[in-house]
């Protein structure tokens, strides 16, 4: 991608007011973005590009959840957008790291930031909105892999029938609005509040898959996923919610995996995408032997 004209691509959008400073912005695995200097305030500018059918973001879908998330006080708001390019309000605040998310009270503050998406949002989605089921998207995935010839072909069967094995363990969920991909970076504290970021994969999906993504991202310790879910929930752990949440955390793993494995053969960044697979296949070989132990 050519950082320079996409520099110029966005001085030219007819949002700002006065002189246009533009500089990088670093940090995105899959997206280009800018911070914008314009008229005495500071903006985010996403490249997105258009749809990814290869990871299933639709740009839709992702504004659709933006706008929702947006409605209840949780995610920036939208200044601007055009196909391809989103330009946001910028938040004055630390995006966190996964010491961050490991901290008890930065914990705590997500929970309750988590637990009003999934509250309130769903209220304020207008028009279609996917739903992100993480099993149904790993399948999509070894689909993509093995028409594309991905290196890791010959591993796809056995990820599959633990697909398979983890989806059983979950079962039925009840459906609400979630994120889909917490990411350490997709939170940004501002001192009063956590706030979340990057909607693309954002639908109708499971509450305790949200909270098994925080732990697997940021890799919490066992001690601190319970806090979380107790927190959560406002009751203990049982048997079966701790198996199920172990379930979706191995997937979360996995999900990262094959997301990269994808993008290994269809991203064009400057992204060492084997070495975030490896990173990834190794954090959920660990994930799914601690979920066989139950």
């Amino acid at each position: 991608m050519d950082i320079e004209a996409e520099k110029n691509r966005v001085r030219g959008l007819p949002c700002w007011q006065g002189s246009v400073d533009v500089e990088p912005l670093s940090g995105g695995l899959s997206n280009l973005n800018f911070v914008v200097t314009s008229g005495g305030k500071r903006f985010v500018v996403r490249i997105v590009g258009g749809d990814v059918p290869v990871h299933c973001v639709m740009r839709f879908n992702e504004l659709t959840g933006l706008k929702a998330a947006h409605a209840v006080g949780l995610t920036p708001g939208l200044v601007y957008n055009e196909p391809g390019i989103m330009v946001l309000d910028f938040l004055e605040g630390k995006t966190f790291e996964p010491e961050d998310v490991c901290n008890t009270d930065n914990l705590m503050r997500i929970v309750h930031a988590v637990r009003k998406l999934h509250e309130e949002a769903k209220h304020h989605i207008a028009g279609p909105c996917l739903a992100f089921w993480v099993f149904k998207l790993l399948r999509n995935n070894a689909k993509i892999l093995h028409d594309g010839n991905s290196r890791m072909v010959p591993n796809l069967d056995h990820y599959m029938a633990i697909n398979d094995e983890l989806e059983s363990v979950v079962g039925a969920v009840e459906l609400t609005f979630c994120h889909s991909d917490l990411l350490p970076a997709n939170f940004i504290d501002t001192g009063d509040k956590i706030w979340l970021i990057d909607w693309e994969h954002s639908g109708y999906g499971s509450r305790l898959f949200d909270l098994a993504n925080i732990a697997s991202n940021a890799e919490l310790p066992e001690e601190a996923e319970r806090q979380m879910l107790e927190s959560y929930y406002g009751e203990s752990v049982d048997d079966q919610r701790w198996r199920r949440f172990k379930a979706f955390r191995a997937a979360s793993h996995l999900r990262e995996a094959m997301w990269s494995m994808v993008s290994e053969i269809h991203l064009d960044l400057d992204v060492d995408y084997v070495a975030y697979t490896r990173e990834n296949l190794d954090a959920f070989e660990v994930a799914y032997e601690d979920f066989k132990k139950l």
